[in-house]
């Protein structure tokens, strides 16, 4: 019971975070012609969409209220 406690907080705070914190991408692109190496590394941030943060948000209080209802 308080594992599911445990994971519903953990969800809670994923989500509160996805709102705020980007997630960084980095992708490397380019070419190697034997002993040369040439290339341009770039770097994108992207938001988790506010659907999928408001899922995490009420799946997390759900499991919390689960949580505290089974070890009550």
């Amino acid at each position: 019971m308080r594992v599911i406690l445990i994971v519903g907080a953990l969800l809670l705070i994923l989500g509160l975070l996805s709102l705020f914190i980007p997630i960084p991408t980095r992708e490397k692109h380019g070419f190697t012609a034997g002993p040369i190496s040439v290339g341009v590394e770039t770097t994108d941030r992207q938001k988790v969409p506010p659907v999928v943060s408001g899922i995490l948000i009420a799946g997390g209080i759900a499991l919390i209220i689960v949580g505290a209802r089974k070890r009550a």
